[in-house]
């Protein structure tokens, strides 16, 4: 009885001598319950990849006709992103050099070592299968995230999004409530971006980045001679965002004074610019922003009552990430693609291992830290694969929950036995490979910058294990 094979995985599996097809054929079927096609014929197998789809190619390298860096260019002409694996009975190191270059996934002498063929295949379907999984990710996220640079799919986000709506098409002035990195600065930007005024400026100030006395004439200009430096006339943001919007972040860091000034201001839609004897009317929205709870401000005297009652007109809460339940792979998935698109880069997915780990880490940091692991990660690694081991060691170690009554912490008791597990693993593969990293990392079916990082982590050196 045939194994089911839910993914719909394909392997198209091509060598010219029967007896070795055969053997490959059986241990690709140990391996996976994906659909093996096999085939003598190297025109055939060109026909086959370029009239049908398939999501890996086993494939000899010297057969007569075609050889298989012929079907290397025919696959990946027809589909970039096919995985092939390329067979050999005369090894050298320029064919392996010229095979890579074309853009193979692997190389393996033959004879065929059965379990250092299961384990790449295992390892390169895994890859595709998540491949697709982030391809529908990006669908999903095309669909659901309507503002900027806004994603998410959760109920917390969708309310939001429900919520933003309404208030570009009113015009009056908003309040956004969210921890610092949940993304204030986006949605007041997705909210000028959907109102009557998209064509006016947005006008970010961070009230919290300069003092006070600066921050009076930014905001409001200066006629020149107000005071010493002041050579020439200046106009403030806020009649430089005139017919457009002005995103006041962090507002509560204004002191009592000048939130006085600007409540003033915000009721007659009028400015003095400092140093002026004459008002200017302005017309503009104001979009204002705190990351504590504004009625906490109020009572601790960070920001005027009447204030908060003038810009809380329209309001919208922006939940922690913590709290937006399905949303961080969907995250994840999104800034490992626009890392890809604005560098130029390789592409790289999370394993499911990896995205579990995000999902248990507390994001203290919200969506901000979060894309800050992402780039780092990118940055320090060239695998395809992100998994546990090629995140951020505090991701890791603090990825935890609660702990059951009498049970531990799961995820603290977790880490101590896979950190145990690693270093064991690691000292029985290096002494069974006599340190030789690349027989390591082929056996144990990881990159080699992956079992590098592994070893580093856990101080061993591979030196330490060869013979001599």
């Amino acid at each position: 009885m045939t194994a089911p094979n839910p993914a719909g995985l394909r392997i198209l599996l091509v060598d010219d001598d029967p007896e070795e097809l055969a053997q490959c054929a059986r241990a690709v079927a140990s391996a996976t319950a994906a659909d093996i096609l096999t085939e003598m014929r190297s025109r055939r197998a060109a026909e086959l990849l370029r009239s049908e789809s398939f999501d890996l190619l086993i494939t000899d390298l010297r057969m007569p006709l075609i050889d298989g860096m012929d079907l290397l260019k025919i696959a990946h002409s027809e589909d970039p992103d096919l995985a092939v694996v390329i067979l050999t009975g005369q090894p050298s190191v320029t064919t392996a050099v010229e095979t890579l270059k074309l853009g193979a996934a692997d190389y393996i002498v033959k004879p065929v070592n059965s379990d250092e063929l299961t384990s790449i295949v295992r390892r390169l379907l895994m890859e595709r299968q998540l491949r697709r999984e982030n391809q529908l990710l990006q669908r999903q996220f095309d669909r659901e995230y309507v503002f900027d640079e806004i994603v998410g799919t959760s109920p917390a986000m969708q309310r939001v999004f429900d919520t933003v709506k309404k208030l570009a098409k009113a015009n009056i002035d908003v309040l956004i409530m969210g921890e610092t990195g949940t993304g204030k600065e986006l949605v007041a930007r997705s909210i000028h971006k959907l109102s009557r005024d998209r064509n006016g400026r947005f006008v970010p100030v961070d009230c919290a980045a300069l003092p006070d006395n600066l921050l009076e004439s930014e905001l409001f200009g200066y006629e020149r001679g107000a005071f010493s430096g002041a050579h020439a006339r200046s106009i403030g943001l806020m009649e430089f965002a005139n017919r457009g919007t002005l995103f006041l972040d962090e507002v509560h860091a204004l002191s009592p004074s000048l939130q006085a000034k600007l409540l003033r201001s915000l009721q007659e839609r009028r400015i003095r610019r400092v140093g002026a004897t004459q008002e200017i009317a302005v017309d503009l929205r104001v979009i204002a922003a705190v990351n504590r709870d504004p009625a906490e401000l109020v009572r601790a005297e960070k920001l005027r009552e009447d204030l908060y009652f003038r810009l809380n007109v329209g309001r919208v809460e922006l939940p922690p990430l913590r709290d937006r339940t399905g949303d961080v792979a969907l995250l994840a998935a999104h800034f490992l693609q626009r890392s890809a698109h604005k560098t130029g880069g390789r592409s790289a997915e999370l394993s499911a291992d990896a995205i579990e780990v995000l999902n248990a880490y507390h994001w203290p940091g919200n969506v901000r830290e979060l894309e800050n692991v992402i780039h780092r990660t990118l940055a320090l690694t060239r695998t395809k694969l992100l998994t546990p081991a090629e995140l951020p060691d505090e991701i890791v170690s603090q990825a935890r929950k609660p702990g059951l009554p009498g049970g531990g912490n799961f995820f603290e008791r977790r880490a101590e036995h896979v950190r145990a597990f690693e270093r064991e693993y690691l000292i029985d593969l290096l002494r069974a490979c006599a340190g030789d990293v690349s027989t390591a990392a082929r056996q144990a079916g990881m990159p080699r910058g992956t079992l590098y990082r592994l070893l580093k982590k856990h101080d061993l050196a591979a030196t330490d294990f060869r013979p001599g």
